[in-house]
């Protein structure tokens, strides 16, 4: 468990820092965003990966890694429009936004411990593939929850599966870089 908190740590920090420096880029503009648009942006980068995984040719030079990244950030602005409302205009300084993106990791880090303690870290037997898959399959319930008008009647809400697709993508961006590393 030890390990996993270290490569953990490691990559949300690197998923902060690229949230930080678009901030700092683009200010606050993703707060317009609704959250079916997030959902929807989450879900072409779950697809892209997707292909990535399936086709050998690619004609884009990003990775999955980048995707990725870009799943956990684009969740995590869900989860704040969620917590926040959603703005006519940017309304959030560098600072707010980061003490809001920290709020919302520091929840879903704790998450994880928690399902890993129970779970005996069984997501590191697990594919990178299915990782995607089960992603994929938590955007398909968010999307259904949010048809609904974010109605359920016996299932977790949309932030619960957003935390889960925050996790799946730390461990798949975790075995990517473990095998990197091989």
């Amino acid at each position: 468990m030890e390990v996993t908190q270290k490569q953990y740590k490691a990559i949300i920090s690197e998923c902060r820092t690229l949230f930080k420096n678009k901030m700092a880029d683009y200010g606050a503009a993703w707060r317009i965003l609704r959250v079916p648009s997030l959902t929807d942006q989450i879900f072409i980068k779950a697809q892209r990966i997707r292909g990535l995984q399936t086709h050998k040719e690619q004609k884009v030079a990003e990775g999955q890694e980048s995707e990725f990244i870009g799943i956990i950030n684009y969740s995590i602005m869900a989860l704040i429009q969620m917590e926040q409302g959603v703005a006519e205009q940017p309304d959030l300084t560098l600072d707010q936004a980061l003490q809001f993106y920290d709020a919302q990791q520091s929840l879903i880090f704790e998450l994880m411990l928690k399902k890993n303690h129970d779970y005996g870290e069984a997501w590191r037997e697990m594919r990178i593939n299915s990782l995607t898959d089960l992603i994929l399959q938590k955007l398909l319930r968010v999307k259904q929850i949010e048809e609904n008008f974010g109605k359920t009647l016996v299932s977790e809400g949309i932030d619960a599966n957003y935390h889960d697709i925050v996790n799946y993508a730390v461990f798949a961006l975790i075995h990517l870089q473990e095998q990197t590393e091989q």
